[in-house]
């Protein structure tokens, strides 16, 4: 194809971001984190030259969790991996689709993985989803350097216009004569709604705040978050392990959220009338399903509009799907139970499905190629799908809404780092203004730019 890119240039750049107030989740607490931008200049077979970025932050405690490894050798570990990968990418020579080239590096990266395992002794193996995660953000650079050297979206280069194989070379025979446009939108949408992440520290209410809380101008407390953004779309973090703990918070937030967001009058598109939505998220802490089958129960009885406001349950237990198997069937016949971390092969898409699980949480960290992919699992499936977040600031958060508002995602799209890191990139959010101001509950993409990934700067 006359589209086909080769690499010329690739640049890392790692920089240190602080957490205004801390985010806890099921395997730990994370108050700092290194954020990692990708720089790749390309040239298609005609001689135009571009240059794409990705950007991606390196959550060792969501990616490697290993806890016989420190979070310092972890990310040390994580920041190597990149740099090695965009070393490997910078070394491929051949002209091709951003798709093949992902696909022809992938093994590339698990060598890498183990490569900086022996050279730092670490104690525990480099998992995929962490070496997915560093690889992330050249993948996006690449994919963003395709659609500005070809002067199109990158959106628009996943037909047979521009890719000289079609699925069935990449998912096998039953998607012969299927792209990925064949899964995509057209245009992006021009809103599209929030999930507000709740973490198990965070304040509900201003009665809450304390001298130890920050006084930077941004909201603390759930509540001022709601009156601010109008956010009406709502990601619970749950311990999976306390059960009452657990119950009492789902009925602490509803009440809240109940509140603020009927007294806001925010719209959701339900027919005019207003409503609030609901995702519960574990971080794998259950022992097993039955956890949340009584949990639902619970929530059921003691608070029904809680109940029916939950959407779906995200990854309630442990990541390695072979290590029980168990058996999603009865739990996603209450609430549909989306995996995410389990899934860093499109193998595993397949195993989900077998077990009853009802979709999968598409994630760009793990990769624009392979969250296309996995999109395609999905849909030929039957299973539903989330657009998730990693704390995206920046040109990741682009991304990602540029991702959600091109597919149909359940309700809408995650953004949490308005809440931890909100003075990240502050130069993109001028530029982008509508991506990162939330207006009632939703942001837009009219700043999405028709060329690359859509940033309008870099």
């Amino acid at each position: 194809m006359r589209s086909d890119i080769r690499i010329l240039n690739v640049d890392c750049e790692f920089k240190d971001e602080v957490f205004r107030v801390p985010l806890a989740f099921g395997s730990g607490v994370i108050d700092s984190i290194t954020s990692f931008t990708v720089r790749v200049e390309v040239e298609n077979r005609i001689g135009n030259h571009a240059t794409g970025v990705g950007n991606v932050l390196l959550s060792d405690l969501w990616a490697f969790l290993a806890h016989n490894v420190s979070h310092e050798r972890k990310d040390t570990a994580m920041r190597e991996v990149g740099r090695l990968y965009a070393r490997k990418i910078l070394d491929y020579q051949e002209y091709a689709h951003p798709l093949d080239i992902y696909l022809e590096t992938i093994e590339d990266l698990k060598t890498i993985a183990r490569q900086v395992e022996a050279e730092l002794g670490l104690e525990s193996p480099i998992p995929l989803l962490a070496a997915k995660l560093c690889a992330s953000p050249v993948d996006a650079a690449i994919h963003d350097a395709f659609g500005r050297v070809n002067g199109i979206s990158s959106y628009d280069g996943y037909g047979p216009e521009f890719m000289s194989r079609d699925l069935g070379v990449y998912l096998g025979p039953e998607f012969k004569g299927r792209y990925l446009a064949d899964y995509i939108k057209k245009s992006y949408e021009p809103y599209i709604p929030v999930f507000h992440l709740v973490g198990g520290k965070d304040r509900l209410r201003q009665s809450e705040i304390t001298g130890s809380d920050p006084e930077d101008g941004f909201p603390v407390s759930l509540d001022e978050w709601i009156k601010k953004d109008g956010i009406f779309c709502f990601k619970i973090k749950l311990r999976g392990n306390d059960l009452a703990w657990d119950i009492q918070r789902i009925a602490d937030i509803n009440e809240v959220v109940k509140e603020n967001v009927l007294f806001m009058g925010t719209d959701s598109g339900s027919s005019g009338s207003c409503r609030f939505f609901y995702s519960v998220d574990t971080n794998e802490m259950c022992e097993s399903p039955e956890y949340m089958i009584e949990l639902l129960e619970k929530v059921r009885e003691y608070s029904p509009e809680a109940f029916q406001a939950i959407l779906y349950l995200e990854q309630p237990t442990e990541r390695d799907l072979s290590a029980h198997r168990f058996d999603m069937k009865k739990l996603a016949a209450i609430k549909p139970v989306l995996i995410d971390e389990s899934v860093t092969d499109l193998e595993s898409i397949d195993v989900a499905h077998d077990l009853g699980w009802s979709g999968v949480a598409l994630k760009t960290c793990k990769g624009q190629s392979f969250t296309l992919l996995s999109l395609a699992k999905c849909r030929s499936l039957g299973m539903m799908y989330s657009v998730q977040d990693l704390t995206n600031p920046g040109f990741s958060l682009i991304q990602s809404v540029g991702l959600a508002s091109r597919i149909c995602p359940v309700k809408g799209v995650e953004y949490n780092s308005r809440q931890y890191i909100p003075l990240a990139d502050r130069e993109i959010q001028k530029i982008h203004k509508d991506v990162f101001e939330v207006r009632k509950g939703r942001v837009g993409t009219a700043s999405l730019d028709a060329l690359g990934l859509g940033y309008r700067c870099g």
